[in-house]
């Protein structure tokens, strides 16, 4: 049994907390200890500005992400209540001028997180002694920076971090090796189904033949290609094929390294935020509030769940996903049966009392994403009755309007923003452009256009990493087009990607 550790409570809260926890355990919440601190403004801030750890590398960009928080408490613009980092134990800071109600919502807030960062599937590859990975990223960054110097280094982890999206998320749970470093595999020719009598005539010999050959001739062409296949971890390819010197390459595996580990965060934002409200409701509500802490509790959770119109709060669509999930699954209305039937009133009588809600949404955490969660879970009446729809900004007036309230649109605009964490998909396709050592990327068109100034700024950023012209194909209004960084610190080029232009080693469609 491992021992609690210590966690920085008054007696007060520390009760609370026991509570809390014993009573989360009893729902079926099962999660790694947590150690809880409690912090002041300024010190909440700092810590903030660091993503949530104590200790990172030296860089201007949370000098910089501080100085925002500092003015958003100075300004009364909002503060943080709450921290928790996904780690063993799990760490978690409380503002220290919360009241003893803010103080329980937010234990039991992260309780739910807790449980989440543990169970599920995304997370399960993710450092858990991330705080001690950081604390060494750090000394290892500093240890450059003494040998090297800060301009240097500093300079070299803004190229990095204009980057650190360019991952493979999904490669967390999957191993491409295999795929992405050799080219085609043995051969295996393309039957059409038939029974063995007849499969000399609808399988001839002469077309296995043409596949055999086919398949013979990709091999030789693909042979000596870098990358064999297109490949989307480019940080991964940088690492191994960029001319970089060894602290250089120490550097980016940081960057990288983290990037991966932030990266379940920003794929399940909607559901672990949901998770975590659903349980603190149900916590509070139940068992925690007492009756003099009822206007101010309520209060707050209003404040969480707010949703302005237009507007997007994961934390409301979340725990009413999770809500109605569970009041669904109780009265059996899924599935087949469920769907085809049929009359005035008959979906909203049918009730098979089968209560198997609770042991669906622990299910649900375990196994989704927000883009599948979404997917599989947002219903057209649950659009209704939240009136969720589609708006765009006015060109001329740039006011906010209604354009749609077509559920099928409005599902497809909110899955467009989740896919990819709301990031471009860009695929490393020819390491030797032209035959001169010039990279090729390439924007795999899912609906979402890459932003020009955004794809500049990192085109200027891979060409100092690369050490060689750098070129992205992307499509901006309908039209597919080349953008080329040449020099560093020259402007983009840009041209129009017609039957002339040279062919990259692989195409993404």
């Amino acid at each position: 049994m491992r021992a609690t550790p210590n966690t920085d409570l008054t007696p007060e809260l520390l009760e609370h907390m026991q509570r809390i926890k014993a009573k989360a355990r009893e729902y079926g919440l099962d999660f790694f200890e947590v150690v809880f601190e409690r912090l002041g403004f300024d010190t909440m801030n700092q810590i903030a500005a660091y993503g949530g750890f104590p200790t990172r590398y030296p860089h201007w960009r949370w000098g910089m992400e501080y100085e925002k928080l500092r003015k958003r408490d100075a300004y009364g613009l909002g503060r943080i209540y709450e921290m928790v980092i996904n780690n063993d134990p799990v760490y978690a800071y409380l503002q220290e001028s919360n009241s003893v109600t803010d103080q329980k919502l937010v234990m039991a807030h992260v309780y739910g997180h807790a449980d989440f960062f543990k169970n599920n599937l995304w997370f399960g590859a993710t450092n858990r002694k991330m705080m001690d990975e950081m604390a060494n990223h750090a000394t290892r960054v500093r240890r450059h920076i003494e040998r090297q110097g800060q301009d240097a280094v500093e300079r070299f982890i803004d190229s990095c971090l204009s980057i650190e999206h360019l991952i493979d998320p999904h490669s967390m749970l999957m191993s491409r090796e295999g795929r992405d470093a050799g080219a085609e595999g043995a051969f295996e020719p393309e039957r059409l189904p038939a029974k063995a009598y007849m499969d000399p005539f609808i399988n001839p010999s002469a077309e296995i033949e043409r596949q055999r050959r086919a398949h013979e001739a990709r091999r030789r062409e693909g042979r000596g290609r870098v990358p064999a296949r297109p490949t989307r971890d480019v940080l991964l390819f940088l690492m191994r094929h960029a001319p970089l010197e060894e602290w250089q390459q120490d550097v980016l595996g940081i960057i990288r390294d983290e990037a991966y580990y932030f990266a379940p965060q920003a794929m399940t934002k909607v559901m672990n935020e949901g998770w975590a409200t659903y349980w603190h409701s149900l916590l509070m509500t139940s068992h925690f509030v007492e009756s003099s802490e009822i206007v101010h509790y309520a209060d707050q959770h209003s404040g969480v769940v707010h949703m302005p119109a237009g507007g997007f709060n994961p934390y409301k669509i979340g725990v009413e996903l999770f809500k109605d999930i569970e009041r669904r699954w109780n009265a059996g209305r899924h599935g087949a049966a469920w769907e085809s039937l049929e009359g005035i009133g008959a979906k909203g009588a049918y009730d098979d009392r089968s209560m198997k809600g609770r042991e669906k949404i622990f299910e649900v955490r375990r196994v989704y994403n927000d883009v599948s969660f979404i997917d599989e879970f947002l219903t057209e009446e649950f659009c209704d009755r939240h009136r969720m729809f589609e708006q765009k900004r006015d060109a001329s007036t740039g006011e906010a309007r209604v354009v749609s309230r077509d559920f099928r649109k409005v599902k497809g605009t909110l899955l467009h923003y989740l896919t990819n964490m709301g990031q471009p998909f860009v695929y490393v396709v020819d390491a030797n452009y032209l035959n001169r050592g010039e990279l090729y990327l390439a924007h795999q068109w899912t609906g979402l256009e890459v932003e020009a100034g955004k794809a500049a700024e990192v085109l200027g950023h891979l060409r100092v990493l690369w050490g060689r012209p750098v070129h992205l194909q992307v499509r901006v209004n309908d039209e597919t087009v080349l953008l080329s960084q040449g020099e560093v610190g020259e402007k983009p080029r840009r041209e129009r990607i017609n039957a002339e232009t040279p062919k990259p080693a692989h195409q993404v469609e």
